[in-house]
């Protein structure tokens, strides 16, 4: 499969912070593999931009600013991409996953400098806080049990200030974001795909409210309860079929799910960018749909029986 998309047309668009972008991004994290060859790193960022990626993920606890750092280098002031970060860690490398919580509201903002800092840039676009309500990954404990008002009263406050554009929640339950709409919220990220949904009441919210879902672990993970994708018969049985791989059926499937999902697929390898991008060109047939649609509530019904 080929792409030849226009900008800001793969999948479609939708706002972001009041931007028009691209329904395809790209998600950076992955970009720490490359930490040896940073050349290489950086040529994934343009291949992706020069596809028409215009929203890009991004952490400075990622390989300690290494990504950020690519991004900055790749990017060289192009602004026409809307670069999203995240607060609520930091870098810990005696930490069995290299990070550990940050979630007080003076780490908050120590985050955001550290950004700041390492992108390069005097206002960061967007910036999720990422909470610990709900998801895989690691649990708040002792002072990293922090309330979303005061975390949430400290981001108001560095908009204020002009150090962030739009606040985003990552990790968040249904009863977080309805604390947080008053606020403004530009998007969600939380853990979701096409058989691991159990935030359709969320989705839905954000919907009703223009708020971007930008949904992680796509195509599954290493927690409990991110079953990987690519795994799944009935996925392979469809990609076989229309000469697709299960990853790109999978992102076409949350392209058709719901018209506010932006995607940031991540990798660490132009060819597998060139995979992500043409999922915006794949066209899902009724059935493949409806089968698709099904595999939530079958997996659910499955593990209920056990």
């Amino acid at each position: 499969m080929t792409v030849s998309p226009e900008p800001a047309q793969l999948g479609g668009s939708w706002q972001l912070a009041g931007r028009s972008v691209s329904r395809i991004g790209y998600g950076a994290m992955q970009l720490a593999r490359l930490k040896d060859d940073p050349d290489a790193a950086v040529a994934v960022v343009r291949r992706a931009v020069e596809g028409g990626v215009n929203h890009i993920d991004t952490a400075h606890f990622y390989s300690a600013g290494f990504v950020n750092e690519v991004l900055r280098q790749a990017l060289d002031g192009n602004d026409s991409v809307v670069v999203v970060t995240k607060v609520g860690a930091t870098v810990d490398p005696g930490a069995t996953v290299g990070v550990r919580l940050a979630q007080r509201p003076e780490e908050l903002r120590a985050s955001v400098e550290y950004n700041l800092y390492s992108l390069g840039h005097e206002r960061l676009d967007v910036v999720n806080l990422r909470r610990v309500d709900v998801g895989p990954g690691i649990k708040a404990e002792g002072d990293q049990v922090v309330d979303i008002e005061d975390q949430l009263a400290v981001m108001a406050d560095m908009r204020e200030e002009g150090k962030i554009g739009a606040i985003g929640l990552s990790a968040v339950s249904l009863d977080g974001l309805r604390a947080a709409l008053p606020l403004g919220i530009a998007c969600i990220q939380n853990a979701y795909s096409v058989l691991n949904r159990p935030d359709e009441a969320l989705l839905d919210l954000c919907l009703d409210e223009g708020i971007a879902w930008v949904p992680f672990f796509v195509l599954g993970g290493a927690f409990p309860g991110s079953p990987k994708v690519a795994d799944d018969a009935v996925v392979q049985a469809i990609a076989a079929r229309i000469g697709a791989t299960a990853g790109q059926v999978a992102l076409a499937w949350l392209l058709d799910h719901a018209p506010h999902i932006l995607l940031i697929p991540g990798s660490a390898s132009t060819t597998h960018v060139d995979e992500n991008l043409a999922a915006g060109e794949l066209v899902l047939g009724a059935a493949d749909t409806a089968a698709l649609d099904a595999l939530a509530s079958e997996r659910d019904s499955q593990q209920g029986a056990r």
